[in-house]
């Protein structure tokens, strides 16, 4: 066995890498240049760590993702080891830093992260890590009514197949909803889905193949980082700023790489609540045009605003129809009964159709018909003032408890809309990873801001769903939050004097 004494690192604790990729790093080289051989038995990882001097989870995290690369394998019982028979996917030592990255298998690297934010799933714990509204939210007693109504005037038909393009009338339906957003369409350019995550995932199965890459901003929606990997489709993310993707990063990637797809959230975008500018919007038109490409765009939390002015979608906007436009009804009204819908010009809507016939054959008939009788009845404009009303007190008790309880220096802009607070945590503390285990120990969860990274993660990010609590819970988790940054930042500390003397 290896002991942690042999395992020569020097970590820099001031730089941006966090130190957990600075651990995969030293023993990714040690294992090829064998100095590790193949069966060698590696510290535990309480032993490394405290020899490191370092948070175990740092150590924990590293492990699991060099096994999820073939470096390592862990025995029951008997400890952590060399693979016998190395053969990860390793880097191209010839691919240029600008050039697409490669496709990675359904099995990521953040999965780690993934498996340890199910954590806050557990009692007591106040979870502000998923991506939707509290079910408080859900106009129960409506849909029972309308439910009602239609089993007792559309009888048997309402349980058969639709056409494949959607109930008619919900198509049309939707072309005046979207029209009020300035929105110009035909219900023949409508297609219904099975709620916007399957919109998003028709586009890229109808436009994009195996092994191409497309765009996002930087960081994304991880939705589409998870079509993405399981369609074998690679993701470049160009770095976005407060108003969203950076266009002159993404112009000049596309000058280099052409690429087929774009994917962007221009409003509230999840995670970090940014909006797009008018005249960014405009811009990133005309370059989509100029280059030959698609833009995707999710428009899930248009309309979830509570101040500022309205912009219009980029499909509004749109006059060379370079614009998809993929949106839904969950997070507004039932998330459950997954309604959502791609509007697209006659060029993609057939293959649309064709792709979604292949999945599924359609979407239910009687969860269409029910927000049909909703839009048609007015409760979906009712629902979303309701919500945006209690949103805009949640985002103010949010950023109320931020001031209060997280850390000063900590970083965070003020949402006008959406469900999520971006923040990141200072540079002199724990990372995101690093806090998540003695946050969830203190009862409260959140959503590590690695995940949402395609390329450059930033270890120190983290996104705060406000929308799914009640003020009183949201002081309280953010009050245990700042007590496990303080409690993990002094022991950063103690080890800081430690080693000075």
């Amino acid at each position: 066995m290896f002991n942690a004494s042999q395992l020569a690192m020097a970590l820099d604790r001031d730089g941006e890498e966090p130190i957990y990729r600075q651990l995969i790093r030293h023993i990714r080289a040690q294992i090829e240049s064998g100095s590790l051989p193949a069966g060698a038995r590696l510290p535990a990882s309480r032993e490394l760590a405290d020899h490191l001097n370092i948070s175990r989870i740092s150590v924990v995290n590293a492990y699991a993702e060099l096994r999820s690369e073939g470096y390592l394998s862990a025995h029951a019982g008997r400890g952590t080891f060399v693979a016998r028979d190395v053969s990860p996917n390793r880097a191209d030592p010839d691919l240029k830093p600008n050039a697409p990255a490669p496709v990675k298998e359904a099995n990521n690297a953040d999965r780690p992260l993934r498996e340890m934010m199910r954590l806050a799933r557990q009692a007591g714990v106040i979870n502000f890590g998923q991506g939707a509204p509290s079910p408080e939210f859900f106009p129960v007693a409506t849909l029972r009514e309308a439910l009602n109504y239609i089993l007792e005037h559309d009888g048997p038909k309402a349980l058969g197949y639709e056409m494949p393009e959607g109930f008619a009338p919900l198509r049309a339906a939707v072309r005046d909803y979207v029209g009020a957003l300035g929105i110009r369409c035909t219900s023949n350019d409508v297609l219904i889905t099975g709620g916007t995550q399957q919109a998003l995932d028709l586009v890229i199965q109808a436009l994009v193949s195996e092994g191409e890459t497309i765009i996002t901003e930087e960081p994304t929606y991880i939705g589409m980082l998870d079509i993405a990997r399981t369609r074998r489709i690679s993701v470049h993310g160009i770095p976005s700023d407060h108003e969203g993707i950076r266009i002159d990063l993404l112009e000049q990637y596309l000058m280099e790489h052409p690429t087929r797809l774009i994917y962007v959230m221009p409003s509230f975008q999840n995670p970090s609540g940014s909006v797009m500018p008018l005249n960014r919007r405009r811009q990133l038109i005309n370059l989509a045009h100029q280059h030959g490409a698609t833009i995707l765009e999710d428009g899930v939390y248009h309309e979830f605003r509570y101040e500022g002015d309205h912009i219009p979608p980029l499909r509004a906007l749109d006059d060379y129809g370079v614009v998809i436009h993929a949106s839904g009804f969950t997070k507004m009204l039932l998330p459950g009964l997954r309604i959502g819908y791609v509007i697209s010009d006659s060029k993609h809507h057939q293959r649309l159709v064709r792709v979604k016939q292949a999945a599924d054959i359609s979407t239910p008939g009687l969860n269409q018909r029910a927000i049909h009788l909703m839009l048609e009845r007015g409760i979906m404009a009712q629902q979303l003032e309701r919500n945006n009303r209690e949103f805009y007190r949640r985002r103010n008790a949010a950023i109320e408890a931020a001031r209060r309880h997280l850390p000063p220096s900590a970083q965070w802009r003020i949402p006008q809309g959406g469900l999520y607070l971006w923040v990141r945590l200072p540079n002199n503390g724990p990372t995101a990873a690093e806090l998540y285990i003695p946050a969830i120990q203190k009862g409260v969860g959140y959503a590590i801001g690695n995940v949402f990274y395609p390329n450059h993660p930033d270890a120190y990010s983290m996104r705060l769903n406000y929308g799914a609590h009640r003020p009183a819970d949201i002081e309280l988790g953010f009050k245990r939050l700042g007590e496990a940054w303080r409690d993990m930042a002094q022991s950063y500390s103690d080890i800081e004097r430690q080693l000075v003397l």
